[in-house]
């Protein structure tokens, strides 16, 4: 038994799936930025070398949480609750937050600049499920059990909408939602819940011009090619160029200036347009094939904390992956949400590398104590046949 636990158990399922797409992020960083990395910086891998920077750092956050005992956060959720206020408070302070097209979403530090937001979306997760999981014998009732939690994802929702930053908010309320559900919420209170926050995201996307021409702007988008629908209508260009099997590596003709941020938010139409609809599936399935691990990691966990920190992180995946990839094809209004492992985007990558390891280690100590458990039995088992015997032997 000591020989069984002491064995390194490692997910390697997980881990071949996010090297492979991180790897396969990197590589499509690299084929979309080169020309803009040149006719901005005179340097064709400057987009590249950053973004390994963030891969080599994701990559030791990964090992760190694969390792770090994820029951070990229940202590830290006062913390982590506070330092992601705290970092969307900094963000709004004059002079301390970094502007781009209108947001103030960064903070630039020594060349790099990092998203708060992106590390509050994990915090949110670490908190909603700690929470949620010490009111499991009340979390019927909705003004003790299931509402407080969601006055504090309010409260969090509030101060990103100060940056503005639509497509994170709404992910988060999405995530405290899914993760509400599976604590084992009433469906009447989900529903009315959601009813309520869909008619409060609607009146603040009508609230602002600029807001309602993006919807505008993803409904019609050839009505309005030349102003809000451009993006839109050039990622159509690069999606038709594809075709199947694509124009080939780095054959992309929209990402010479054509189609804005196309190795960030649009990478998925360069991908499209240089590996084909092959390389759509792959950039999905290898996607999808990482939730549906950790939601089968999250099934098997025990631990009620672990199983719904589990369900949050690939739920936040999922809700990304919908959101980019459905802004990318017209089926969602552009809301800013980078696509997983392959955006360019430090912050972004870091915390989901951050929570991959997270569910790695979950699905270690899972792991661990399924085995210890069978280990135990076939003990209790062994030792019961051992007696049978003994007394038919008339021992």
């Amino acid at each position: 038994m000591e020989e069984s636990r002491s064995k390194l158990y490692i997910d390697w399922y997980l881990i071949t799936a996010v090297v492979i797409m991180t790897a396969f992020g990197l590589i499509m960083v690299y084929s979309a930025s080169f020309v803009q990395g040149y006719q901005n910086y005179g340097d064709v891998t400057y987009f590249f070398d950053r973004h390994l920077i963030w891969v080599v750092l994701g990559s030791l956050g990964f090992l760190f949480f694969m390792f770090f005992p994820y029951r070990h956060f229940r202590r830290l959720v006062p913390f982590i609750l506070l330092a992601s206020v705290a970092m969307l408070i900094i963000v709004a302070l004059p002079g301390v937050g970094h502007t781009v097209n209108g947001a103030t979403r960064w903070i630039a530090i020594g060349g790099f600049t990092i998203q708060p937001s992106e590390f509050v979306k994990l915090g949110m997760i670490i908190y909603l499920a700690y929470i949620y999981s010490r009111k499991q014998s009340y979390i019927h009732d909705f003004k003790s059990g299931l509402f407080p939690p969601l006055v504090i994802t309010a409260g969090v929702f509030i101060l990103i909408m100060m940056q503005p930053d639509l497509g994170t908010g709404t992910s988060i309320v999405l995530v405290a939602g899914l993760i509400a559900f599976y604590s084992g919420a009433r469906f009447f209170h989900m529903i009315s819940l959601g009813t309520l926050a869909a008619a409060g995201l609607y009146y603040y996307a009508s609230s602002a011009e600029y807001r309602m021409n993006r919807i505008t702007g993803f409904v019609n988008a050839f009505e309005l090619e030349q102003s809000d629908g451009f993006q839109l209508v050039q990622s159509y260009i690069a999606i038709a160029h594809g075709g199947i099997t694509g124009a080939g590596f780095g054959q992309s003709v929209q990402k010479l200036f054509y189609l804005p941020e196309a190795h960030t938010d649009f990478i998925l139409a360069i991908v499209s347009e240089e590996l084909g609809f092959l390389g759509i599936l792959l950039a999905l399935g290898g996607v999808g094939f990482i939730i549906g691990r950790g939601f089968l990691i999250g099934v098997r966990c025990r631990d009620t904390f672990g199983s719904l920190l589990a369900f949050g992180i690939v739920s936040q995946l999922a809700i990304q992956v919908i959101f980019n990839s459905g802004a990318v094809s017209g089926f969602l209004p552009i809301t800013g949400i980078p696509f997983p492992f392959l955006s360019y985007g430090g912050s972004s990558l870091l915390v989901t590398l951050a929570g991959i390891g997270i569910l790695a280690n979950i699905s270690r100590k899972t792991e661990k104590e399924r085995e210890s458990y069978a280990s135990d039995n076939k003990e209790m088992h062994d030792e019961g046949t051992l007696a049978k015997t003994s007394v038919s032997r008339g021992v």
